[in-house]
Parts: C-alpha cells; structure tokens; sequence
C-alpha cells in the first residue's frame, strides 16, 4: 500500500472487462452464462425426447413431435441472444434459424454451447456440467 492519497485503488486481480463478449462488460457476460443455462436445458430435453420416442407408444408421437418443435423454439431464442453477445447479429440470426432443422440444430446447440463454455472459462468462471454459477460472475 502506497502512502500516497492520490493513487488509483487497487483491483482485486478480477478485469474489469469481459474477454470473449462483443461489448467486454460484465454485464453481458452474466447474460452469457444464464443463455447458457438455457442452452444446456433445451439439449437435455432434446435428449430425453429421443429416447422417449422409443418408450412411448407410437400413438402418442405426435406429442413427442410438439414438444420437440416447442423445444426446437426455445433453442433458437436462447442461441440467437447468445450469438448476439459473442458472435455478430448476421451470425446470430443464420444460427438461431438453423436450430430449428432437427439434426442441424442439436450441432448447432452443442457448438454455441462450446463457445460460450469457452468464453466463461477464459473470464475465470467455473463451468460445471448444468453451467456457470452465476453468483461467481
């Protein structure tokens, strides 16, 4: 500690700045690890859809195919709103319509979700298999 009164504060260690995220605010990347969240929930239930095609009775398909296009939604929003923060808007909208096709969108969640473990890592946040924990950000 300096004895001078004019000294700028000292930082914990901890950037200000976010690494990976288009704007560097911490802000931003709390928003990153929550989209995240949603992310990993959309690819669990993706999976569990799968499997439950083939212990549900093949006149209850058509359940499994509604869920399946409710989740197929809710994938595109959470990735376009992650693409936003991380990749640019032309980029977000190509991989939030991509999320709709039924293959091609469980790759495309399993990339985005790469991407934003990657980025929450290099910020120095613990990603565990549900996600960050958000009180860490």
């Amino acid at each position: 500690m300096s004895d001078n009164p004019y000294e700028a504060p000292q930082t914990s260690g901890r950037s200000v700045e976010a690494v990976g995220v288009r704007s560097g605010s911490r802000e931003d990347l709390k928003k990153v690890a929550t989209y995240q969240k949603g992310i990993l929930v959309c690819i669990l239930l993706y999976f569990g859809i799968v499997i439950g095609q083939f212990l549900v009775p093949p006149e209850l398909g058509i359940v499994l195919l509604l869920m399946l296009l409710g989740i197929a939604l809710a994938s595109m929003v959470f990735i376009f709103l992650l693409a936003m923060k991380v990749y640019s808007t032309a980029l977000g909208i190509v991989l939030g319509i991509g999320a709709l096709l039924p293959l091609i969108g469980l790759f495309i969640l399993l990339m985005v979700n790469g991407k934003a473990t990657r980025i929450l890592k290099e910020n120095g946040i613990k990603v565990g298999l549900l996600g960050a924990n958000l009180s860490q950000i």
